[in-house]
């Protein structure tokens, strides 16, 4: 039986729904895995990946075809629905990711969603990627998608010092944003879950160190309920800092799967969810993934394993001078299977 639970797909899906497990446990990237290494061995490299759907699809595949992962997720940056909902972004370079230059909404009602905001060039890359890699590997390998949450793109169109000062200040503009912006988020997730996604990513970065848990319960929690009862298939809540203060409010969520970093402790996060969401991560970036060598990654993959991490993965989007054989360490320490 438990050879047929071996697929990558399967790997990852039953980490994703605390089910039943294979021999070993899934890896997988919420968040980009792309580094330059990576874009060199294909000859595809940012910004053009961000950009046209067939090279975003093929980068994106290296994370499974040459590091070995159980997952492919082809959206690189957080600029995708920036772009289509006005903000200026600029696409970057090979070491350097996109960002948004302007932020064009200082009222709820400077927020204009076009009507075909699913053509938006930016958006429609990111579908007919997935669509690309359902077609070659959606039988095999679990396919990833990923939005940007209402908070995320309220810091886009409004600025993040901006939005942060309206909690204090404006609490009726917060949720004006948060309401008009979560329309977004869920019809672009649900179009992903069309085009083949298995499992979407809402990255919302309502952040540990900016946002305290009570911020994120008064303002963004009823938004996330909500987005979560209108999304149709499964979602993953990345966001990132140290949110070990606020791990049952992702719960209450309904999120299936919280990304974690490192800061958080494995073996805490596992107790206090007590499996009633799965829970992904937590390989640490700077110091141990571009910084560290791979023993240092297999000893923090292999803790994250033997405290009951469901599914094993970088804490955040990796730096792009990340080392592919640090990213491979975590597939070895994969393969040595559960305690």
């Amino acid at each position: 039986m438990s050879h047929h639970l071996d697929t990558p797909k399967r790997r990852v899906l039953s980490g994703l729904f605390g089910g039943r497990r294979g021999n070993r446990i899934g890896v997988a990237n919420p968040t980009s895995i792309i580094s330059i290494e990576l874009m060199k061995k294909v000859g595809i490299f940012f910004p053009e990946a961000h950009l046209d759907p067939q090279k975003m699809a093929e980068l994106a595949a290296t994370g499974h075809e040459i590091v070995g992962f159980d997952s492919i997720m082809p959206e690189f940056s957080v600029q995708q629905e920036a772009e289509a909902l006005g903000c200026l972004v600029d696409w970057g370079s090979p070491n350097m990711m996109p960002d948004a230059k302007t932020h064009p909404a200082k009222e709820a009602e400077d927020i204009v969603i076009p009507e075909n905001i699913l053509e938006k060039p930016s958006m429609k890359v990111v579908l007919k990627a997935l669509e690309i890699l359902r077609k070659n590997y959606g039988d095999h390998v679990a396919i990833i998608g990923k939005v940007m949450g209402p908070w995320t793109l309220s810091y886009h169109l409004a600025g993040v010092q901006e939005f942060l000062l309206w909690t204090l200040t404006d609490t009726s503009k917060v949720r004006q944003f948060l309401d008009r912006l979560k329309e977004v988020s869920i019809l672009f997730a649900n179009a992903q879950f069309q085009a083949g996604a298995d499992v979407v990513v809402i990255a919302d970065h309502a952040t540990g160190d900016l946002v305290s848990p009570k911020t994120y319960q008064e303002f963004l929690l009823p938004v996330h309920q909500e987005m979560n009862q209108r999304i149709g298939g499964p979602t993953i809540l990345h966001l990132c800092g140290n949110c070990s203060d606020r791990l049952r409010l992702f719960v209450e969520a309904r999120f299936d799967a919280y990304h974690f970093e490192w800061q958080v402790d494995a073996k805490m996060a596992v107790k206090v969810v007590n499996h009633e969401m799965s829970l992904i991560g937590n390989i640490a970036n700077k110091g141990v993934l571009f910084g560290g060598s791979p023993e240092d990654v297999y000893k923090q993959a292999r803790y994250s394993i033997e405290a009951g991490v469901d599914i094993l993965a970088p804490e955040c989007a990796i730096p792009l001078q990340t080392p592919i054989e640090n990213l491979r360490a975590i597939v070895e320490a994969a393969k040595e299977g559960y305690q």
